[in-house]
């Protein structure tokens, strides 16, 4: 029962009465596999977790049951990353279905929970909450660079400009992989995959891991900088053309990296929307771009001439 021979670690929110049922019903099992504490009530629950995690959340609904949803609600907002399992005093079917659908895995009615009843739930919900998450991070995950794609980027982008509302300003910057149409057409698909698989490894040297990298498809690219501290768009903008100078002085690859830039700042109040800054971010890459062309140089990305 216990996970890589590690107690499954259980927090009850609930009365002290229900602890002692469940001990006495997981003792019957092997209580060596199982860990329960215990608080009172939801409000203890982010803090506890701060301290001890767990790996299930076991929700005692008792005369909160009418609440139904709201107080579901509640519980995984608490504790967003514990797979949630609901004792109930009753069979509430309606409850059920709304509990279900706000990502609780399981709700079992006390009057008929028994010792392997309860072992197996708590097996199953945390393993279908494994599984769960294992697919919305593949929802959410780019496969060839392994940077967040399109819809992973937007979401937590979202939920960081936020917080940066109340902490200090940052920056968005909007990339694009210069001619990599040119690069598949001249050197094929292999090696335009390439040079996105380096893209991604030049954003992920040049940021913080607490920065948000993202391929929004193609040839595009975006990092949402949550605390730009002291850089500056320029200092940004420097730092990206010296790793790129530094990887194609030292690679064997028939192509040359080149990145257009469009850097946004993103002001700590009268914030605009996520839509708004990657508008002007995307305006200034392509302005960049533009600026590129008007020089009439060769293709950046071509190292070698595709006739000789």
């Amino acid at each position: 029962m216990s996970m890589n021979g590690v107690p499954i670690r259980i927090l009850l929110v609930g009365e002290a009465k229900d602890a002692c049922r469940l001990r006495g019903l997981l003792d019957t099992e092997d209580s060596t596999h199982f860990h329960i504490a215990h608080v009172s009530n939801l409000e203890l629950v982010a803090e506890r977790l701060t301290s001890d995690p767990v790996d299930v959340l076991l929700l005692e609904l008792g005369s909160k049951q009418r609440q139904g949803r709201a107080y579901v609600q509640a519980a995984r907002a608490a504790a967003p990353d514990a797979p949630l399992v609901i004792l109930a005093d009753f069979e509430d079917e309606p409850l059920a279905v709304e509990a279900l659908r706000e990502g609780v895995q399981d709700i079992l009615a006390k009057m008929r929970l028994d010792g392997p009843s309860l072992v197996r739930a708590l097996r199953y919900s945390i393993e279908r909450h494994r599984l769960q998450k294992n697919l919305q991070n593949l929802t959410l995950i780019d496969d060839l660079t392994g940077l967040h794609n399109r819809r992973g980027f937007l979401a937590l982008a979202e939920q960081h400009l936020r917080m940066i509302q109340r902490e200090g300003a940052a920056l968005l910057i909007y990339l694009d992989l210069d001619d990599l149409k040119l690069i598949n057409d001249s050197y094929g698909h292999l090696e335009g995959n390439r040079a996105l698989i380096v893209t991604a490894n030049v954003l992920r040297a040049c940021f913080r891991q607490s920065d948000i990298l993202g391929r929004l498809g193609g040839d595009e690219f975006c990092v949402l900088m949550t605390d730009a501290g002291e850089d500056s768009a320029q200092q940004v903008r420097k730092r990206l053309l010296q790793r790129t100078d530094f990887i194609n002085a030292l690679s064997s690859w028939r192509f040359r990296l080149s990145l257009s830039v469009g850097i946004a700042d993103v002001p700590a109040v009268r914030q605009p929307s996520l839509d708004q800054l990657l508008h002007i971010a995307d305006a200034r890459m392509y302005e960049e771009k533009r600026n590129k062309l008007l020089r009439g140089s060769d293709s950046p990305a071509l190292k070698q001439s595709t006739t000789g």
